[in-house]
């Protein structure tokens, strides 16, 4: 089974990356053989669509779950669509200590997004209202 953490740098020493579709890297782990390959988010500098991309990613190197703070809802809908268990939440750990909390059957599987949407910098809805006084 693959298991996909969302990490700070490229092996088990590095912190757990706080945010799914902006992390540095992705570690797919095998839980059996326990090897593990570090492959860089192309998504990180995406202007828009980071969440999505950095889920099809993911998805296509075959993982069944991942593990990250925080996931917003465009990416937390591609991975749930794709049959991925998605574990948020855990923050402050390296991959290996978060990999041990997983075992161990300490982490918490989740439904909804742990996230909010993005849409740009608060200039969304009521934006131009906001600023013309109405």
């Amino acid at each position: 089974m693959k298991i996909c953490i969302c990490a700070t740098g490229p092996d088990l020493n590095s912190q757990i990356s706080p945010i799914f579709g902006r992390c540095p890297y992705f570690l797919i782990i095998d839980s059996e053989s326990k090897e593990f390959k570090a492959i860089p988010n192309q998504a990180v500098q995406s202007g828009k669509g980071a969440g999505v991309a950095a889920s099809q990613l993911v998805v296509s190197e075959g993982a069944i779950i991942v593990i990250c703070g925080n996931f917003g809802p465009n990416a937390f809908s591609v991975l749930q669509m794709s049959g991925i268990k998605i574990y948020p939440g855990v923050f402050d750990l390296t991959v290996k200590e978060t990999l041990d909390k997983y075992n161990k059957g300490e982490l918490k599987e989740e439904k909804m997004p742990t996230a909010p949407g993005h849409f740009g910098l608060g200039q969304g809805r009521g934006f131009d209202r906001r600023r013309r006084g109405r």
